[in-house]
């Protein structure tokens, strides 16, 4: 007979082994006892930062049509409201006036992205901070905490998924930042961990963002960052009042992961999203742009504007160019090539690399200069374009950098190579604090006067010690003199 075993007196008191946590549960319990202490001076810092450049690319959006267009039909909706949006002198309701904070931030294509995630996430979190921080008339210092758990969740959730939910026709920005904002907007409310763990579940019924603009270059992609902060705030709200919200919206069986990644389930990270919670922070890792065009795209750019540089080469002078990138964007920036040669709008041009490259090659840069009418007119670019052809980049770095580069072969059978194993703005290549300022400078100033900008980025950078209201009196332009 077989023996047994019996428990001691001790492990009978201690009872049966405590479960354990969900993911939720333990990003709740961590955020609900988040101190700005408890975050190091140089994460503070690098957010600040990231809070500067989204809000010069806020500012610069105020004077494309998309931005009066969202206005026009945001204020059909809206009844009163007191929370401000940033460069306009509008006052709307606290979901509405993120929404739009939320378009401005992403609309141009032109604000931060976590290359491993692929994920933007200072467009949602940081409009949704704003708003509710506003809104409670919260600290300086409290909204950047927000700002911070915002950017953390999002872009674990981005970290984990692996660029498996892009390839199931999802734009990730816009699933992973209802769970940050969610979270964001949860730690100004001061929910208990029990009621930011609800939040999140209700995050899981949110989300959505499918990627169908890809085909016409329309703007809904403008739209996500902005309905995950109308969707953080709402699932926060919902579990303050004690509404009950799922508790394993990550890992259940029917849970975010498995319902938006199809068969690549397995390949998902589980463990990211709560590996080092604390210790490694995102936000160090998120990449600040210097091309007003998607990430995918940045090496190439670089790469013509390096050949262009380097052998003094006309168009003319140009047989083929083969843009090489990671096969798992050709849908995203490449394909089909017929409409990348001709993108027939400012926001499909954005995601073309025939376009970008040609551009690159005959003007020698690549600014908001280059998605004006005249250049997605430009016979020069549209010619070149046609000559421009998409390969797979063999030693590309993706996802963790956005890798590529260029092989033009030139009429007198020369061939010139140029690549980028790590994309500008991302790991060894960030932006320094001067190329981040330079760039909300050049952007703030397009819309405003320097002085104005001068008052944005003292407030940006005095945050810990300011009110957040003192924040949006100078970003919605109270005092313009």
């Amino acid at each position: 007979m077989p023996t047994r075993t019996l428990p001691t007196a001790a492990a009978a008191e201690a009872g049966p082994a405590a479960p354990a946590l969900s993911i939720s549960q333990q990003i709740a319990e961590f955020a609900a006892g988040l101190t700005a202490e408890a975050i190091p001076e140089t994460v503070r810092a690098c957010a600040k930062l990231h809070v500067l450049d989204v809000i010069g690319t806020a500012l610069a959006a105020t004077r494309f049509d998309f931005a009066q267009h969202a206005l026009a039909g945001i204020s059909n909706l809206a009844e009163g409201g007191n929370n401000s949006v940033i460069g306009m002198h509008v006052k709307l309701p606290l979901r509405d006036a993120v929404l739009l904070n939320g378009i401005l931030a992403h609309g141009l294509d032109y604000d931060d992205t976590h290359p491993g995630a692929i994920v933007h996430p200072t467009s949602s979190a940081f409009p949704c901070a704003l708003g509710v921080a506003e809104n409670r008339n919260a600290s300086g210092a409290d909204l950047l905490v927000a700002y911070i758990l915002g950017v953390e969740v999002a872009t674990r959730l981005g970290v984990a998924a692996a660029g498996t939910m892009h390839t199931q026709g999802f734009h990730t920005t816009g699933i992973a930042g209802h769970f940050g904002c969610a979270v964001a907007a949860g730690k100004l409310f001061n929910l208990s961990a029990a009621r930011l763990q609800y939040a999140q579940g209700f995050a899981g019924s949110t989300a959505s963002a499918i990627s169908e603009h890809r085909a016409d270059g329309a703007w809904n992609k403008r739209l996500h960052p902005g309905w995950a902060g109308v969707g953080g705030i709402t699932a926060a709200g919902l579990a303050s009042g004690g509404f009950v919200g799922t508790r394993k919206i990550y890992e259940g069986d029917d849970g975010i992961f498995r319902s938006h990644t199809g068969t690549r389930f397995d390949e998902v990270d589980m463990g990211a999203m709560t590996r080092n919670l604390g210790k490694d922070w995102m936000i160090r890792e998120v990449a600040i742009k210097p091309f007003p065009i998607c990430h995918l795209l940045h090496a190439c750019a670089d790469a013509a504007l390096a050949i262009r540089r380097k052998h003094d080469i006309k168009p003319d002078d140009i047989v083929k160019v083969r843009a090489l990138l990671h096969p798992e964007t050709f849908h995203y920036v490449a394909e089909p090539p017929a409409m990348r040669r001709r993108p027939v709008s400012d926001y499909m041009a954005k995601f073309s690399v025939q376009f970008v490259v040609a551009a690159c090659f005959v003007r020698g840069k690549f600014g908001f200069a280059e998605l004006e009418a005249d250049a997605l007119n430009d016979a020069a670019i549209l010619a070149l374009a046609q000559r421009v052809h998409h390969e797979a980049d063999p030693d590309s770095a993706f996802p963790k950098y956005f890798s590529g580069g260029v092989v033009v072969t030139t009429r007198d059978g020369r061939e010139l190579v140029h690549m980028e194993k790590i994309n500008r703005g991302a790991g060894e290549r960030a932006l320094s604090a001067e190329d981040i300022t330079e760039k909300f400078f050049d952007n703030a100033t397009l819309v405003i006067s320097k002085p104005q900008a001068e008052r944005i980025r003292a407030a940006v950078l005095d945050l810990d010690h300011r009110s957040t209201r003192d924040l949006t009196r100078v970003l919605s332009l109270e005092n313009p003199q």
